[in-house]
Parts: structure tokens; sequence; C-alpha cells
């Protein structure tokens, strides 16, 4: 029997990326703290006169303003204060408790690894808390020791899902960061691989330390500074060759960006391949499910294989921010390297047992299919709100006059002449 626990009955699986919304009625100023350094739209205050209706509404709407501003931005909507704050019900419980609980329990079962500290808020993921250990037996060597919830698009059986992270501890490639050790329950999952000091690709662009808070990270990063096109051109090589090892041997994955990739003597390994058999959601789902064309495990890695290209180019994720000159380094590189996938080094083919394999591809159509089904409703949400907001414009409502006042006069000059005697 596995060592980790058991999820409690009707437990609900939370898709942490999707985005939250609020309406501002009130506000209290407790204390002051800043974590993420970005500066957010706050209305300013007012002594005198700040109970008059046109202050408050104006108040009113700059707190909505300010509150948007934060559920619209990519890193802190994603934050757990801010998840428990406006869904409190679903995030009150506590998951670094959990992740300890879980962590002690393995640690007795395996005495040969010791804690040495947990990694704080090092990742955006509300349900997923690092732990830095060491083998007793290498003292020296330092791993990275992760706990996560499983998610929402976990489609493989529990008897599947061990089977393929058997597989995936096996494997020995340049461009996959090798994963050492992994145990599975019904709710969680336990991995450990190697710990780089240098941390990930991320790390590098934005030119901070890998331990820190990711909000300090990478919400408003100083001295953040893109690739030169060498590095771009091999690195995004080097990341072509690890999909495409994990597309041919039928392995789904989706989880590519700049904080998933470590780069070890000038190689790219992808991290994290797990993600998409524990079923956790892509960072950016949010992105993609705007997108209708987007609807494949493939096209999912190709989508966020083209914002790595942008990031790894100007220095920070795409955005809302204009550009007021693009460089001519991602159409170099990509211009240079368009080849077809056959040019690529040629790798043995992962050896996946026939089970697993069929196992994969079904749970790989399920995923799709949930995916397809969100942007379908999303879709016609989209439309639904657009026809309403054009029938209740002001332009449309005088149209509408118009074509009616025209009809009455048709309809007033084709009435028949009828005769009095």
């Amino acid at each position: 029997m596995s060592f980790l626990e058991k999820p409690a009955p009707g437990r609900l699986l939370l898709d942490d990326t999707v985005p939250l919304t609020a309406v501002i009625e009130a506000s209290q100023n407790l204390q002051s703290h800043t974590v993420c350094g970005i500066s957010l739209p706050l209305p300013p205050k007012k002594l005198i006169g700040n109970m008059d209706r046109e202050f408050i509404a104006e108040r009113q709407r700059g707190l909505q303003a300010f509150l948007d501003s934060i559920t619209q931005h990519p890193l802190l909507s994603c934050s757990l204060t801010v998840k428990k704050f406006l869904d409190p019900n679903n995030y009150s419980a506590n998951y670094t408790e959990i992740a300890l609980q879980q962590v002690s329990m393995f640690f007795r079962s395996d005495l040969k690894w010791e804690v040495l500290e947990p990694l704080k808020d090092i990742g955006w993921r509300i349900r997923k808390k690092y732990f830095l250990i060491k083998n007793k037996e290498q003292p020296k060597e330092m791993y990275l020791l992760s706990w996560v919830d499983l998610g929402p698009d976990k489609f493989l059986s529990d008897k599947d899902l061990q089977s393929a992270m058997k597989l995936l501890t096996s494997l020995s490639t340049p461009y996959l960061c090798p994963l050492l050790f992994s145990s599975t329950s019904e709710s969680s999952a336990l991995l450990i691989r190697p710990f780089t000091e240098k941390g990930s690709l991320r790390d590098h662009i934005c030119k901070v330390k890998p331990r820190e808070s990711y909000l300090k990270k990478y919400c408003n990063p100083k001295k953040s500074q893109g690739l030169e096109l060498q590095h771009i051109k091999l690195y995004g090589r080097q990341i072509l060759e690890g999909l495409k090892l994990l597309h041919d041997g039928g392995l789904f994955y989706g989880h590519l960006h700049a904080s998933n990739i470590i780069v070890d003597d000038g190689v790219c390994r992808l991290m994290d391949v797990e993600n998409g058999m524990l079923g956790v959601p892509s960072a950016l789902r949010p992105a993609f499910t705007q997108l209708r064309k987007i609807n494949t495990t493939e096209s999912i890695d190709i989508f966020c294989f083209g914002h790595l290209l942008y990031e790894m180019t100007y220095g920070r994720p795409p955005d809302s921010v204009p550009v007021d000159q693009y460089a001519d380094v991602p159409y170099t590189a990509v211009g240079q390297g368009r080849k077809n996938s056959k040019s690529l080094n040629p790798h043995p083919l992962l050896q996946v047992p026939s089970r697993l394999k069929e196992a994969l591809k079904s749970a790989k159509e399920s995923l799709e299919k949930r995916l397809q089904e969100e942007q379908r409703v999303l879709h016609q949400h989209r439309r639904l709100t657009r026809a309403q907001s054009h029938h209740g414009s002001e332009e449309e409502r005088k149209r509408r006059k118009i074509l009616a006042r025209k009809v009455g006069n048709r309809v007033s000059h084709t009435q028949p002449y009828k005769e009095t005697s």
C-alpha cells in the first residue's frame, strides 16, 4: 500500500489556472507589505468629503480597476493569497502542512533521505511544494523533492500512472531532466530529481536567485535580458529535440515554459515531463483556451514553444505591453532552422509497453476532449456576450427605431384605398 494519503470521498479536483473575478464592495487597509514589486492602480484617499456620492462611486470604480489589475495578472492571479481571498471555501486547506505530512511519511519509509530545508514558494503552483534534500549515502549531492496534488486532467488509472512514472525514471536522454524517484497515490505524487544551484532558464533570463519566492523573482524583474541569437538557436533546437522524443514515444507534455527548463553545461533539459500524466493544468491554459485551433497536445507544445521563443528573445513572457521595435532574432532563428522534423537528430524511440501506450493514447484523447469542450463553451459565451452588448448598444437601438419607423411608413402607404358611399 502506498504511504501517501487517499483522497477524501467526493474530493473536487480544481483547475487553479482558471482566473477568478470579483466586484469591490468595501475595502480595509490592514497593513503595508510588498513582495512582488508591481505598481498597482490603487485609487487615492480623501479625508474631507469622502462620503459624497460622487466620490464613493469614483473610488469604487478605482478599486474595481485595482482588483481587475490583480485578477488579470498571470502570476498574481494564481497566488494562494488572491485565490483564498476570492474563493475561501475552495482554498482553505493548508497545502504546506499536507505536503509536510506526506514527506515525513516518506522519510520514515526510506531512511537514506534527509531534508535540508523547505524551498518556500519557489514555484507558482498552489498545490505543489518543494524541499531540498540529500542522500545520506552521498552527502555532497543535493536533490529536489517535490510533492504535488493530482489535477483535473488526470485520466490515467492508478496502475497505468505508476507504470508511466516508472518509465520516466528509467529514461536517460540529454534533453530530459532525469527523474530519480517517483511515488504516486490516488491523490498526489512525490518526485525526486537532481537540484541545480543555477536554477531554471527563466532564473537565468531574469538574473535572479533560484531559491527566492516566484513573485519576487518574476513579477517585476529589474535585470531581465533576452538571450543572444546563438543561444536561442541552440536552446531552441535542443528543446525541439526533447519534445520530439516525447511525441514519438506517445507521451504528452503541455507544460513547456522557461521555468521548466534547466540549462546544464550548455544543454537544455525539459523538467516536469510528468505533469501531463499527473493531470495538473498548464500554466498557459488560460491563454490557449481562448484559441480553438489549439486543441491537441502537440499544438499546445507548439504554442508554448512560441511563447518560450519570445521570452528568450525579449527577456519577458508575451503580454499586453507593446514592443516598440521587434528584433530580427526570432525571425532569423526560425528562418534558418525551418527544416523538416526528420532533420532533427535521430533518437531511439521510447520503449513504451503496448498496454501503457494505449492507456496514454486514451488519456491524451480525454485531455483534448476536455479542452475542446471548454473552448466550445467559452466561444458560445463570447458570442452571446457580443450579441447582448450589440443588441443593447445606443447605435443598435437607434437603428431599430429607424427600421421600425420605415416599416410603419411602408405599411401605411401600402394600405388599400376604401371608397365611401
